[in-house]
């Protein structure tokens, strides 16, 4: 049976987390309910993102070496995922529940559509979400321009898991949120070191990108 690594916070901390990380609130990663339960079932291992409206000058970008997923209620992303029967979670008006939490092990903007594509094996969505994010802002502006934002992540499940109450600031066509200090209590990878290495050498592959 393959093994799952199991680690206590204290021990992630310092493996994954930059000194930068240990005095600010933690931060979240915005994405659809659908996409967080595929990263957090060990579906899905890359992120792929153009960006929100309201990410700024720079645009989006990857800013964050690990961070809570956030789940988003998009009312269109039922269709728009490569799973049968997907029905979103239940959502709660007045409360949020934080079940995963991801880390990137690299990540760049990709300017090759059909690069992209060739990343199906390692994602849920339909091959018409990629083309509608390289469609996005072609030129200038909020999202970035050309080209899609692609992370390579491995995914840890909290137990438990993490109830805060929905506030406003949560909001917003944003893709980070800073949370209020929680303890997420242990980190259990959603993958075996053998599945995520052999996913890591696929990702390699198919992008001819090495990892650092």
């Amino acid at each position: 049976m393959p093994s799952i690594q199991k680690i206590p916070l204290a021990k992630f901390l310092f493996e994954f987390a930059s000194w930068r990380y240990w005095n600010v609130m933690p931060v979240a990663f915005k994405e659809w309910a659908l996409v967080c339960e595929a990263l957090g079932s060990g579906q899905q291992s890359v992120i792929l993102r153009k960006g929100g409206i309201a990410e700024g000058r720079k645009g989006f970008g990857f800013e964050h070496d690990e961070f809570y997923l956030f789940p988003t209620w998009f009312h269109g992303q039922v269709e728009k995922i490569r799973l049968p029967d997907a029905t979103l979670p239940e959502k709660l008006p007045e409360e949020i529940t934080l079940s995963y939490i991801a880390t990137i092990e690299w990540s760049g903007r990709i300017s090759d559509k059909e690069a992209v594509h060739r990343l199906s094996d390692l994602h849920v969505l339909d091959a018409s979400v990629i083309e509608e994010r390289f469609e996005y802002d072609t030129e200038k502006g909020s999202l970035g321009g050309d080209g899609i934002n692609v992370a390579f992540v491995r995914v840890y499940r909290l137990e438990p898991q993490v109830t805060l109450p929905m506030e406003q600031r949560f909001g917003g066509c944003r893709s980070w949120v800073e949370l209020p200090e929680i303890d997420p209590g242990t980190l259990v990878s959603v993958l075996s070191d053998e599945e995520h290495g052999r996913r890591k050498e696929l990702f390699s592959r198919l992008l001819g990108v090495l990892f650092t």
